[in-house]
């Protein structure tokens, strides 16, 4: 085979890395890396068309399958019928056990956002898939053991692989990296796919970071693929999408129909979804300015419509519709605890009289709390299918309106930004892709917003409260000043620092935080 696996080789690494993941690895890399390449390509085309004064919009040339009332996505598949709780977290051995154990339906098995690529992370998080489905797997400290509770009690696992955009530099196919979003994909499918059918469910995903129908479309040929290669019968493995970027919110019934015999449905992926609005058009000055992120709530005009527009969608095509995660964790302090809890069951409130059927918390001790407020509109139904929003009409430019948040651009935002952001990338580089800062779960996506708001604020000369503006000498200050709060050795914030500045500070927008940070890590 043309397949070259450059990472070190740990234990029992070759039940991950056998002869028939590698050869899906590279079968699929030959036949559609060439089309991943064009469709990256296609976003940067994009962006300088926005750029240059064009606008989003829902697009003419697929009118025809927004107007047919006659398709519908999959029927549902067994382990997902019921969505109610999800609960997101990175593929370590004890958040495996603790996201299975948790009482939530789903759990989303991430190697993307709350994952970080080191090679013994892509590796060891397969293996932990692995043995949780053959139940092999337990976890010990010397205050507490770990282990999984009967089948029947477990959440269903989702996994989440890493974006179209990512590589993966520790296996190569005729010499060139593949991409990071096959490999995860590839790898889970040959390991546990059967198993998961054998147990009477079946591989499932969550797809992240798609901009287009056409990037749908090539996930769905991957799957058609890899279902042949593999012996497993078409239809079998099942998706939800992430509606996480801007462009995407335009072309949600076309995602769904391009997967519609895969398709487990559409995600509102907000804190994602703020960080591509800030993207998309960062250079269109004020009119896509948002204020400090902290502000900017699921209830401002954009984000009302973007979310409204999802369940409408999905429900017409009968397809689950999933509300957008609730990063608080717990803490020590009954105070912080109190408002935190009445934040999280007010956002489930509203996800669950919107009619989403699902919604996702960061934590196991968010998961009753959420529960609660589904059992309470569910009642003894799986799901809100049947209500299918059709009061609900959204245009282009209700997308658009970002103009319309409320809020402003405060030093404290600011600092906030710097803050999260340097302390997450630290945590990153080290291999660690969840990380708890100010009572907030944080992961990759809250790290792009926090340095997209800088580069935005500091593009269009903003005014901050404190009467000062946005400059690179006022940054470079307030992450030295910030750095010092944490009374902690300096040096263990170097790169972290020098990577995000690095980017929040480059006259040239990068697409992506985690790429230059990909390159720092060995």
């Amino acid at each position: 085979m043309g397949v070259e696996v450059v990472g070190a080789q740990g234990e029992r690494y070759d039940e991950i890395l056998t002869e028939r993941a590698l050869g899906l690895i590279e079968t699929l890399h030959r036949e559609y890396d060439g089309r991943r390449q064009e469709l990256l390509a296609r976003r940067k085309e994009r962006i300088a068309e926005i750029a240059a004064g064009a606008s989003l919009g829902f697009l003419p040339e697929t009118k025809d399958v927004r107007d047919d009332p006659t398709w519908r996505v999959a029927p549902l598949a067994p382990g997902l019928v019921d969505r109610r709780v999800e609960i997101t977290g990175p593929t370590d051995r004890k958040m495996t056990i603790n996201a299975l154990n948790s009482g939530a339906k789903v759990w989303l098995a991430d190697q993307e956002d709350a994952n970080t690529p080191l090679w013994e992370n892509v590796i060891g998080g397969q293996l932990n898939l692995l043995d949780a489905i053959t139940r092999r797997i337990d976890f010990s400290t010397d205050a507490k053991s770990y282990e999984l509770k009967p089948d029947e009690e477990l959440a269903t696992i989702v996994v989440r692989p890493r974006g179209w955009h990512l590589p993966e530099k520790h296996i190569l196919v005729d010499g060139s990296p593949v991409s990071g979003s096959l490999v995860d994909f590839a790898l889970y499918l040959a390991a546990s796919g059967q198993l998961q059918i054998d147990r009477g469910q079946g591989p499932y995903f969550y797809l992240p970071k798609m901009e287009s129908h056409l990037e749908a479309r090539l996930w769905n040929d991957v799957f058609v693929t890899a279902q042949e290669y593999l012996g497993i019968p078409r239809g079998t493995i099942r998706a939800t999408v992430l509606i996480e970027t801007y462009p995407a919110a335009f072309e949600m019934e076309e995602i769904l129909y391009e997967l519609r015999e895969h398709s487990a449905g559409l995600n509102a992926g907000r804190w994602d979804y703020m960080f591509s609005v800030i993207k998309t058009h960062r250079t269109r000055g004020a009119d896509f300015q948002l204020p400090d992120r902290n502000s900017v709530t699921m209830t401002v005009p954009f984000m009302r419509a973007y979310t409204e527009l999802l369940v409408r969608t999905c429900h017409k095509r009968g397809a689950h519709a999933i509300g957008g995660m609730a990063a608080f964790i717990p803490s020590k302090d009954p105070a912080v605890n109190e408002q935190a809890f009445a934040k999280v069951e007010a956002d489930k409130r509203r996800e669950a009289a919107d009619g989403f059927d699902g919604s996702w918390v960061a934590h196991p001790g968010m998961v009753e709390t959420c529960k609660a407020v589904f059992d309470a509109v569910l009642g003894s139904q799986p799901n809100q299918l049947g209500k299918l929003r059709e009061d609900v009409s959204v245009t282009a430019a209700d997308l658009l309106d970002v103009a319309a948040t409320p809020g402003e651009v405060t030093e404290a935002g600011l600092r906030n930004n710097v803050s999260v952001a340097i302390q997450y990338l630290a945590a990153w580089l080290q291999g660690t892709g969840a990380v708890g800062i100010f009572n907030l779960m944080e992961d990759a996506a809250t790290a792009e917003i926090s340095r997209s708001q800088i580069w935005q604020w500091r593009q269009n000369g903003v005014v901050l409260d404190s009467g000062e503006t946005v400059t690179t000498e006022l940054v470079q200050r307030i992450a030295d000043e910030e750095i010092a709060k944490l009374g902690d050795d300096p040096d263990r914030f170097k790169a972290a620092r020098e990577t995000f500045l690095e980017v929040a500070l480059a006259d040239d927008y990068a697409d992506f935080l985690t790429l230059p940070a990909y390159e720092r890590m060995p």
